[in-house]
């Protein structure tokens, strides 16, 4: 059962909330777990576009018309959200390719950063941009993946940022 009090929807948690996942889209089924009698579903923060972490906060934030089928599944609760996504998820404007960057080291939030910053200080120094505006194209379009956690101490995060954007 769920903790008592109020929830925030902001930060993703077990049950949910504003996971930012990309390949949560058209004909993908959810499976949440349910922690309040009558499960109290809700549904918003669409996005017409949106990379993988949207490491800023930012992406393309759009209204939309959602039609979903929601059941209740009794007894077949997951731990923690899953979901079957229907085709191929590589999709992402990978038509000319990616530049890539990493981050390395035995945390992997600070490599995600490091990751992040290599990119924005790349798009800075090869495509003039500004390190704000590449952030938010950062958020928009790249994706930031896990790249190697076998070797410890350090882990390596990479970040994906799609050429076809400059084309």
């Amino acid at each position: 059962m769920a903790e008592p009090g109020n929830h925030s929807v902001i930060p993703p948690r077990r049950v949910g909330g504003n996971m930012d996942i990309r390949d949560i889209a058209a004909g993908t089924t959810l499976y949440l777990p349910v922690e309040v009698d009558g499960a109290l579903l809700s549904i918003g923060d669409t996005h017409a576009a949106q990379g993988d972490g949207e490491v800023c906060g930012t992406a393309i934030e759009s209204a939309m018309d959602v039609s979903v089928t929601v059941e209740v599944i009794r007894d077949a609760a997951p731990k923690t959200p899953h979901f079957s996504a229907p085709g191929p998820i590589s999709r992402h404007l990978d038509a000319a390719g990616y530049e890539v960057t990493t981050g390395i080291g035995p945390d992997l939030m600070q490599a995600a950063r490091e990751a992040v910053s290599n990119m924005i200080e790349h798009l800075g120094r090869t495509r003039n941009l500004d390190p704000v505006d590449a952030y938010m194209l950062c958020s928009v379009c790249g994706d930031l993946k896990i790249s190697e956690i076998v070797d410890a101490p350090n882990w390596v995060v990479s970040f994906y940022f799609p050429r076809i954007v400059f084309e």
